[in-house]
């Protein structure tokens, strides 16, 4: 895979994106909290990017931008922390976000 060249704030948005359609339902409290935390123009360019990419693919993403940007045990921690807020932003925690949240903790570290 090619360098991603994304920033930080890209990273947070697709994996926001990503995983807002865990459960293959993107509620509008999950879009309104993306909307919160990212410009409009980073969250189109990145949701347009999302909607080419199979699950594999996302995952390869996510992992290689960490990777590039270099993120600390800290600021992993505290995206890890976004994606929960994310998660219960519509009052629920399906299974499908709480394995995701998983997956990703094993990622991250």
């Amino acid at each position: 895979m090619e360098k991603l060249n994304w920033n930080r704030k890209e990273l947070e948005t697709y994996l926001l994106i990503y995983c807002a359609n865990a459960d293959f339902v993107e509620s509008e409290d999950e879009v309104e909290f993306i909307k919160l935390k990212v410009a409009e123009d980073v969250c189109k360019k990145m949701r347009k990017i999302f909607k080419k990419d199979n699950d594999y693919q996302s995952i390869q993403k996510i992992q290689k931008a960490l990777d590039e940007l270099s993120f600390s045990e800290t600021e992993k921690q505290e995206l890890l922390k976004e994606v929960q807020d994310l998660f219960i932003a519509d009052d629920s925690f399906t299974i499908n976000e709480h394995n995701l949240l998983r997956g990703l903790q094993h990622i991250f570290n």
